[in-house]
Order: structure tokens, then sequence, then C-alpha cells
């Protein structure tokens, strides 16, 4: 098991702007289930609470009871113990993903929490990871640009629309991205920084590298879209599994935003997508959030992860309104790291993938892994609206996507596994 340091976060009067009135006690139905996984690393007296659909239907008068309730216990709880203010506290809450939040809880506490009639499930908080693995070339955008494998007329020879991702704002829920590197010709922008106490500022690599292939001018796959830095993970590559579904939170409510200033303003806005290249254990939280997110109008992509071992083990790449997405190499074979079966949509270049990177506006790297493969896809997302006549629901861009992918093109893709690879239907070809 990897030791990481993990990132808490406290009230950031989410909760009092949430608040207001006398207590109010939750009825007392049964206990709910409280969930974790056998491949995550919990982390200690963390919990993701997401409430029953009957309560966030009752509206904002039944939420704020729930709150007040949750308040008093914990006030009461602190009181009691007063060495002990940090035992009991919420660090966010979720309104447009999924309705409910997520905090550390003493026993007595969880206890309550799972007895109140509004709360459908309790998941245990675990840790994320970055999906990347370490080597040494652009070929994955020629790849994704001709139906045959890459020779030498074709090995460097990307074919596309240069307005690829125009109107289109792909959010990078990630580590950060290098705003300021050239090959962003100033479409990069940072969104948000979830946890607490850290810097707006990407010290990893890893998303910056992602939203190269995404958006990058040299390195990207839509080379017209904007990116948004939204920063879940630290400077080690991984973070908390609440603070990833309060990324995916942001991502809807700016989307939501966005929608409605282009009604406003009448500018062109061609959609959203968002970007996931790091997985954990299976998390219905984090799954029900980006599911939430894909009806609501972001597209997600997803890395399917890199233990050569059965996708639909592990979270975000099991959501089922997610494409989740395998990694092949140049040679298009399956690469040796990337999970595979049922939960797999599609595969994408992902082994040897340079793009940008943190150090100075000109840095590159090459690295490999599933988190390479699923920017390619997020970036052929976009590529696809920008070019789409009118909206694409999530099943509408994947047929899209999927019918025009490369069949069959893939050498030992998995049990279980979509033998498809990513196309962008360049113009000519």
């Amino acid at each position: 098991m990897r030791l990481v340091s993990t990132i808490t976060i406290v009230v950031v009067a989410a909760l009092a702007s949430s608040v207001s009135g006398s207590p109010v006690r939750s009825t007392v139905v049964s206990t709910a289930p409280l969930l974790s996984s056998y491949d995550s690393e919990s982390i200690q007296d963390n919990y993701i609470v997401v409430l029953k659909d009957t309560a966030a239907a009752s509206g904002q008068q039944a939420l704020q009871n729930h709150f007040t309730w949750l308040t008093s216990d914990i006030q009461e709880a602190n009181a009691r113990a007063p060495a002990f203010q940090d035992a009991n506290k919420v660090n966010h809450v979720y309104r447009d993903a999924i309705v409910g939040y997520a905090g550390k809880f003493e026993p007595a506490i969880l206890d309550r929490i799972r007895r109140s009639g509004d709360v459908a499930y309790v998941e245990r908080d675990s840790t994320v990871y970055a999906l990347e693995t370490q080597h040494n070339a652009p070929w994955g955008l020629a790849r994704i640009s001709h139906r045959q494998p890459l020779g030498f007329g074709t090995f460097n020879k990307y074919v596309h629309e240069p307005s690829g991702g125009e109107g289109v704002t792909v959010y990078v829920v990630d580590t950060g991205i290098n705003i300021d590197h050239v090959d962003f010709e100033g479409r990069a922008k940072w969104g948000k920084t979830v946890p607490l106490n850290d810097v707006d500022e990407d010290r990893n690599g890893h998303g910056t590298h992602v939203a190269g292939t995404i958006a990058g001018k040299r390195y990207g796959v839509s080379k017209s879209a904007h990116v948004v830095a939204v920063k879940v993970l630290g400077s080690n590559g991984s973070g908390s599994m609440s603070d990833v579904v309060m990324g995916v939170e942001f991502t809807v409510s700016e989307h939501k935003k966005a929608v409605a200033e282009a009604k406003r303003s009448g500018k062109p806005h061609r959609g959203s997508v968002a970007n996931m290249s790091l997985g954990g254990g299976l998390s219905r939280a984090l799954n029900l959030a980006v599911d939430a997110a894909v009806r609501s109008g972001v597209h997600y992509a997803v890395a399917a992860g890199n233990d050569n071992r059965d996708a639909c083990d592990y979270s975000p790449a099991s959501s089922p309104n997610a494409i989740t997405v395998g990694a092949t190499t140049i040679t298009d074979e399956r690469a040796w790291f990337s999970n595979y079966g049922k939960c797999v949509d599609i595969f994408a270049p992902g082994k040897d993938i340079l793009s940008t990177w943190i150090g100075s506006r000109y840095q590159t790297n090459t690295i490999s892994g599933t988190s390479m493969a699923s920017p390619h896809v997020a970036g052929l997302a976009a590529y696809i609206l920008s070019q789409s006549n009118s909206t694409l629901t999530g099943p509408e861009l994947k047929t899209k996507m999927f019918e025009a992918a490369t069949k069959g093109a893939v050498e030992n893709e998995g049990t279980g596994s979509p033998n498809l690879l990513i196309f962008n239907s360049p113009p000519k070809n």
C-alpha cells in the first residue's frame, strides 16, 4: 500500500450559508449503509454523505433542516470535548452534481448521520491518484487521424480541422495547469483550487500534460478549445475522493453559468467537456456525481486505470455515463498497464505521449498511462462538439464518437473490451 499525504478542508462557510433557524431533529428511520471499496485507501474518519432523492426533491427548507440538525449535533459534541474541536467538521457541501456533504465525523456523530431519514448512504472518503506511468514522441495525434497503422508517410502527420474545439470549454480535473505555457496561446485559465491551503499552480505536471494533449497548439487534439484548471490533486499526484467530487461539482456549476451567459450575450457556447485522468477504488458517490454532470451537459472522459485489471472495479472508470478510455501503444496493442473490460468504452494512444509540462513556458515531457489516453478523447469530444450543428447529449456524443472509431485495430484489447480506436474523421485523409 502506498503511503500518501492527503488534504483535508475546514468548513468554507458553505455549511453556514446553508443553515438558519432553530435546530430540527431529522426523523430516525433505518441505518443508511456505510460503503467502502476493497481497492481504496480510506482516509480515517472522513466520509461522503449522499442524501436521498426525496430529501433533495423536498426543496431548500428540507436541506436546511438537515444541516441545522447536523450543526447542532456537531456543536454539542465539540462542546463536550473542546480539546478535539477538529473531530467533527463539514468540509464540502454538494448541491449541483449530487446532493450531500463530506467531512470528518467521530463514530457517535457518524452513527447519528446514518440514522437520519434524509440519508441514502455514507461512503468512506478515500485517496485517488493521477494515473500515469513514466517513459519517451506526438505520435498519438497522427494515429487518431489515420485508419491504418502508422508508417513512414504518416508517422508525424496529424490531419485535422484547425478550428477544432472552437467555442468549447474543457475542464481539466487534475493537478492544475501551467496556464502560461506557450502551447496554450492564452486559451488556458485557472478555475478552482479545491484542496485547502494549496496554491493556484501545477507543481506536479500531470494536469499540464493532460491539458496539452487536449488543446495545445502543437500537442493537442483540439487546437482552438479553451482549458480550465480544476485542481483536486496535490503536488504528489494524490488527493481525496471528496475533493474530486467537489471538482465535478464545480464543472457543473460553471457549465450552467456558461450556458446562461451564452443565452444572455448571444455569443456561441458549443459545449463543455471535462477530463479526469485519475482514479481510486469503487466510489458510488463519484460515479453518481459524474453521471449527473453528464446529464447536465458536461461530457466526461475518464481514464480506465493502469492496473491491467477490470476497469469496473475503479472510479470514475466505472461511471456509466462517462467515456472510459483504455490506452494503446504506437503498434496498436493495448498497453500492458491499461485496464480493460465492459466498463471501457474506447481506446486511445497512451504510451510515450509527448505534451506540455511545468518548469517554464516551453517545457515538455513524455509520459505514459491511461491518463494520457483519456485527454485524447476529451480533445476529440471538444472537436466533435465544435463541428456539430446542434447541442449533443451525452449518448449522442458517444454514438458519434463510437461510430466513427476504427474497428478491430487494437491487439489484445482485453476480455470484455470493445475493439474501438478513436478517429477524428478529418476532412481529407
